[in-house]
């Protein structure tokens, strides 16, 4: 089940939220958990099954793991850690590299429930597992397709003490709009432009541009979409997830942008693999193995191919030369130039994303400083920016704080009428994502593939 889906939008969640605030505190977690198994069993009993499978592993492994430490130490439990980390990095592999029906969230639940492994191990969560806890961490609805990768430790201290109130209901009310908005009316159009550029039989050096744009703002609304979606849902259950995206296309480098992204897998990795190499407090060389071995990680996460590969590896050599050889450098630098710079890196390794092989990404790279294409501009480029304009500049604004800072400036002042306009707002563009959905030939949510 989607987020954007009629049944979703329209029967599940209305009558969870109503049920929710009647059901007595001690009951709530126990509904929360039959409710996001229903929410996952809609896509497909068998990969509920093989969640499920997950859940009882991980739960005695981390048992055991906690019972080790508190009685011998981490050393004798440094075993059992191992051979847990290996059977849920196997499972993960056999369906995502393997060429198997890969089932809905499995990147996102496997590293949830390492999270819970790591942290047991490290101490910073207690060596006992509640069942029931761990279950609803797991499965919990918002979070289980796409994350964010809320850590183990985070959730644990929110469990039994979320508390519902009405402040919570608008926050999450007004993040879960705004995802929608970004995801329905901005990401499914651009995917779509995409899909009609991606597809023409002659590509001229602006539809190369053109297309690797259009994925590139798609990926960022629809992830950043769905993010605010979930942590917005989470929010009106009274939980406080950390927001997964920072207006990453206004960082002036590549350090920072990655800083902005998918903040939460970005924390996992740093947390769980980054520090315990050794991070950057050692040697120059056994730290640049650190970065390189943590993005070639990154770009296995995301998929099978070479491309992934070649993805995680570039991402890594521009860290390096962010913070070995550029530094300052560029700091003189107006900040609109060092903005263009870092998106055009960006961009550009968005493209090892959309072509389904190592030669066909570097064609269409080479497409776009006019290497192999067919001209420069055609008539049909012309169309093609002109029919998309406005979807372009609106995408643009979206990826910038200043349409949020706008509105919280006319909105937040105390006695405003623009509140009430703030509200009919938000009723319109559902009602135009609501006819969205009804028109669209697709929709899915990117991430949930990777």
């Amino acid at each position: 089940m989607a987020f954007n889906s009629l049944v979703f939008l329209f029967i599940l969640l209305p009558l969870t939220l109503l049920a929710y605030r009647f059901i007595p505190r001690q009951g709530r977690n126990v509904f929360l958990l039959a409710v996001s198994v229903i929410f996952y069993a809609w896509g497909s009993l068998q990969a509920l099954l093989l969640i499920l499978l997950s859940v009882g592993f991980n739960y005695f492994a981390a048992c055991g793991i906690g019972r080790h430490v508190k009685e011998q130490g981490q050393s004798a439990a440094r075993l059992h850690l191992a051979a847990a980390v290996i059977f849920d990095v196997a499972l993960l592999a056999v369906y995502k590299y393997t060429g198997l029906g890969m089932p809905l969230g499995i990147s996102f639940y496997t590293f949830s429930v390492m999270s819970c492994l790591f942290d047991v191990y490290y101490g910073k969560a207690p060596a006992h597992v509640d069942f029931l806890d761990f279950c609803l961490y797991v499965l919990f609805f918002p979070k289980i397709i796409s994350g964010p990768i809320v850590k183990w430790e985070a959730f644990l201290q929110q469990v039994r003490t979320h508390e519902v109130s009405r402040e919570g209901y608008y926050q999450g009310f007004e993040l879960f709009m705004a995802g929608f908005f970004k995801k329905v009316l901005l990401a499914d159009k651009l995917g779509m432009t995409f899909a009609a550029v991606r597809d023409l039989p002659s590509q001229t050096v602006g539809m190369a541009w053109i297309s690797m744009l259009a994925y590139g703002f798609q990926l960022y609304l629809d992830f950043s979409g769905y993010s605010d979606m979930a942590i917005g849902l989470a929010r009106m259950f009274g939980f406080k997830f950390d927001k997964n995206f920072d207006y990453p296309y206004t960082s002036e480098n590549v350090s920072v942008f990655w800083r902005r992204w998918h903040i939460s897998l970005g924390a996992w990795f740093r947390d769980y693999v980054y520090i315990p190499l050794g991070g950057s407090r050692c040697d120059r060389t056994r730290h640049i193995r650190n970065l390189m071995i943590v993005w070639l990680l990154t770009g296995i996460w995301h998929g099978s191919t070479l491309n992934y590969v070649i993805w995680g590896i570039y991402h890594g050599l521009l860290i390096l030369l962010d913070k070995f050889v550029i530094g300052n450098k560029l700091q003189k630098a107006p900040r609109i130039i060092r903005v263009l710079l870092t998106d055009l890196a960006v961009f550009i390794g968005w493209v090892f994303f959309f072509t389904p092989g190592i030669g066909s990404a570097f064609a269409h790279i080479g497409r776009l400083f006019g290497i192999g294409a067919a001209g420069f501009w055609s008539r049909a480029t012309t169309f093609s920016l002109t029919e998309n304009l406005i979807l372009f500049i609106i995408t643009i604004l979206c990826c910038s704080p200043l349409l949020k800072n706008l509105h919280a400036r006319l909105v937040y002042k105390k006695k405003s009428p623009a509140l009430y306009v703030s509200v009919a707002l938000y009723v319109l563009l559902f009602i135009f994502g609501i006819a969205g959905i009804l028109g669209a030939s697709w929709s899915t949510f990117m991430y949930a593939n990777f």
